[in-house]
């Protein structure tokens, strides 16, 4: 079997896509699939043994650490040239487009994965009048092709909401080995904490961006005493984020990978998660896995991951008073965190990735079974993939 992927953003950058991105690759890999990957033009030729197609490419003038990509005739060779048996878009943009039409074009299969809401992004970055046309055209996007898929059940309910007919549950999961308590470091608390490594530390992974809303915990800081914020990552909000917590507990290491950002969840005591929207959140996993309760907006997969009251607090994203009052209440009471970080590593065990792969690997054959092509590569006889949906009629 032949797999084409084609993202929009990739090496060296990180981000849960490009995360995601890699995995797949990784775990595709290790079965004996050939893969591709169209990805902007970044330098980054080969990823693991996995040829990267660049695609020309000039810096998002809005958010500087993207790229906006300029697919040409050479991008429908490269697909061409590379024979796939089934092209996979994951959050197709520009490039996406380019591969799902050259795919059309040559009559192979197409799958598309949801990741992002680009409709939201464009409302947060001041272009409002976009956010229905965007939203128009994705919903037009993962209709035209044979099945798209989701990486939560509210993402999923989102878009079969939305219009979209046919829209699987992809799953996430979360490394729990690379990400494990015992990974907990005083050297790396002392960085975090800076002279007090004896203070609450409140962690934050991802990109320092708007929709995170990371303002929401200045007044955290404020009323309850003897806490620290630790904001791991980087972003087009960092400046106005540095001047906002200027003379505040708050520490901006940029971003850390890993063994050293392993250290930095173990490190900690709390992870915070405010965001105003998510597709799913991965950093949510990863803080469970190293043994700290979760306080999380309800966006993206938190319901999928964290158990509320159980291995962490989930949050209407309006409700901001109430997730200042979860926060206190982790703040005051050890012993709870304690108990909840224990139980957040329990439940992160049973997120392990391969049995997710393993299902992407069988949704890929079931589509292609479809077309009446069989890849050959697990039994006839095993269940059709969870993430299957029926066809519309």
């Amino acid at each position: 079997m032949r797999i084409a992927l084609s993202v929009e953003t990739f090496l060296p950058k990180i981000d849960g896509i490009v995360t995601i991105a890699c995995l797949t690759l990784d775990y595709l890999e290790q079965q004996g699939v050939k893969t591709f990957i169209l990805a902007p033009e970044q330098g980054v030729h080969n990823y693991a043994g996995t040829p990267v197609g660049g695609v020309a490419s000039v810096v998002n003038p809005l958010y500087p650490e993207g790229r906006i990509s300029i697919p040409s005739f050479s991008t429908y060779c490269m697909m061409r040239d590379f024979r796939p048996d089934l092209v996979h878009a994951i959050d197709p943009g520009f490039i996406g487009l380019a591969a799902l039409l050259s795919a059309k074009h040559l009559r192979i299969p197409t799958v598309a994965s949801y990741h992002l809401s680009l409709s939201n992004a464009a409302k947060d970055y001041g272009l409002g009048l976009l956010e229905k046309p965007i939203r128009a055209t994705r919903i037009w996007g993962f209709n035209a092709v044979d099945h798209a898929l989701a990486p939560s059940r509210q993402a999923q309910r989102s878009l079969q909401s939305e219009g979209v007919r046919r829209v699987g549950w992809w799953r996430r999961g979360v490394d729990f080995k690379q990400f494990h308590p015992k990974f907990r470091s005083s050297e790396m608390r002392a960085r975090l904490a800076q002279e007090h490594p004896e203070h609450t530390l409140l962690l934050y992974v991802g990109r320092l961006a708007p929709e995170k809303r990371l303002h929401l915990l200045k007044p955290i800081l404020e009323t309850i005493p003897g806490t620290h914020l630790a904001l791991v990552g980087d972003g087009p909000h960092r400046k106005h984020l540095q001047q906002l917590f200027a003379e505040m507990p708050v520490t901006f290491t940029g971003y850390l990978t890993g063994k050293e950002l392993a250290a930095a969840y173990a490190s900690a005591d709390i992870f915070v998660f405010p965001s105003h929207h998510e597709s799913f959140g991965l950093v949510l996993a990863e803080a469970l896995a190293s043994g700290i309760p979760v306080v999380s907006s309800r966006v993206g997969g938190a319901e999928d991951v964290i158990h509320h009251n159980e291995t962490g607090y989930i949050f209407d994203t309006d409700d901001i008073s109430r997730f200042r009052h979860y926060v206190c209440t982790l703040v005051t009471d050890r012993e709870k965190r304690e108990q909840m970080g224990a139980k957040a590593r329990k439940f992160a065990e049973t997120l392990g990735w391969d049995a997710i792969m393993r299902d992407l690997i069988h949704f890929y054959e079931d589509i292609l079974l479809e077309q009446g092509w069989d890849p050959g590569i697990s039994s006839r006889s095993r269940p059709a993939s969870p993430m299957l949906q029926p066809k519309p009629r």
